[in-house]
């Protein structure tokens, strides 16, 4: 994955992809490692990509939206984290 600048991200999605026990975290590790995956940051929010398929939204406050069923929805917490 190419890097990604997270200071236009929203400080709560900044929060839980970066800090070692955010929710998001094992997400944020998963795409690090995985050279099929792309994010951009839009409107605050991060929108991931697999192979140029938008497969997931994350926002800081309310609810990710998946878009395609991948393996980086499995690893979404049941609750949302919200």
């Amino acid at each position: 994955m190419t890097p990604i600048d997270t200071t236009n991200m929203c400080s709560h999605l900044q929060q839980k992809l970066c800090a070692p026990d955010g929710t998001y975290r094992q997400i944020w590790l998963a795409m690090e490692a995985d050279d099929d995956i792309s994010a951009v940051v839009r409107s605050r929010q991060l929108h991931i990509y697999r192979k140029g398929k938008k497969v997931l939204v994350l926002a800081g406050r309310s609810a990710p939206k998946i878009v395609r069923t991948d393996p980086l929805c499995e690893m979404l917490p049941t609750n949302n984290g919200i």
